[in-house]
């Protein structure tokens, strides 16, 4: 069997040191904070998983914070719109976001306007996707090795769908084509809403992304290959892994909320209890189970320590596939 563990093993890696967790020295938080609304950045889709997610995470927040957390939706670019906002947005509390997992893979593939190191604070650890394979039901495969056969079989023919060229889903299944010997077609949507219409309108026969299409799978409409967790779900225990297929690729993703560099400690404190308190809402517990993410919870030091750590692990993973941006 050949053996790789691709992404979020910067999660249980030996602690580093953070020389800037984008906390500033600050006597007292501001005062009467929070007072207004607060605006949530979602970098995702409206309507889909992660849309539904942190409207329950901000939902929950706002009963602890007293003031209404409204979600705002910036899709596009692998997720990362909300981290470029925080470059621009004033450190009062009042401006966060989502950080996926490419937040610290991107700077490594391109140019980008943040550094998730420098110009974030990093409020708290959440929760995490899972990702799966699923297939049209007229696709030419019914099973993940038959997959592969017809893939090996029909050189660059296999066309598939991801929520944008450098996230998780899209470097994943990358790996597993590697370690796998076939080549794709690879096409990127905004999010997993957009992919999942393509593949139920026939417009691509295969899917790599976060399991909001198991209603459709459940209903007989698409076909369930293979998970990219280290184990089966529950759910679904006649569903393989990649990894127990064969090719060890597992996929993990974790998430949290951030914000601006230079924030009040005392109000990152405010902030961090208010969205830890958020994992003992039962109606935040039935969004994330429906969703299948787990709970990820990480406080505001271990969540900057797991920044520093996955930013390196993502280092090395874009430059071992060969997709590291040339030096200006």
């Amino acid at each position: 069997m050949q053996r790789r563990t691709l992404l979020g093993a910067a999660l249980g890696a030996p602690c580093l040191s953070l020389p800037g967790t984008g906390l500033a020295a600050a006597p007292s938080a501001q005062e009467g904070y929070p007072n207004r609304p607060i605006t949530l950045i979602c970098p995702w889709p409206a309507g889909g998983a992660s849309d539904a997610v942190m409207r329950a995470f901000g939902d929950s927040a706002a009963k602890t914070l007293g003031v209404p957390v409204l979600v705002e939706n910036r899709a596009g670019v692998g997720g990362t719109l909300g981290a470029m906002a925080m470059v621009q947005a004033k450190p009062d509390g009042y401006t966060l976001t989502q950080l996926p997992l490419g937040v610290y893979r991107l700077p490594h593939m391109q140019k980008t306007a943040f550094d998730p190191l420098k110009d974030l604070t990093h409020i708290v650890g959440l929760s995490g996707y899972t990702f799966g394979l699923a297939a049209s039901w007229d696709a030419p495969f019914k099973t993940l090795k038959e997959m592969v056969s017809w893939a090996k079989a029909h050189p660059g023919q296999l066309s598939y769908g991801h929520t944008g060229t450098g996230t998780t889903p899209h470097l994943a299944f990358e790996e597993f084509a590697n370690l796998a010997g076939f080549k794709t077609q690879d096409v990127p949507f905004k999010g997993s809403p957009e992919i999942t219409q393509a593949l139920l309108g026939g417009h691509i026969p295969l899917m790599c992304g976060t399991l909001e299409f198991m209603p459709h799978v459940k209903a007989g409409k698409l076909r369930f290959l293979a998970t990219l967790s280290r184990e089966r779900y529950k759910a679904f225990p006649e569903v393989p892994t990649v990894k127990e297929s064969g090719w060890d690729t597992i996929c993990e993703s974790p998430f949290g909320i951030g914000g601006p560099k230079g924030m009040d400690p005392a109000v990152v404190r405010v902030l961090h209890d208010a969205f830890k308190k958020t994992l003992d809402d039962a109606r935040v517990r039935e969004i994330l189970d429906k969703f299948y993410q787990p709970m990820l919870y990480l406080s505001t030091e271990a969540y900057g320590r797991y920044a520093q750590r996955t930013f390196e692990a993502e280092r090395l993973t874009i430059e071992r596939m060969g997709l590291a941006r040339k030096s200006a």
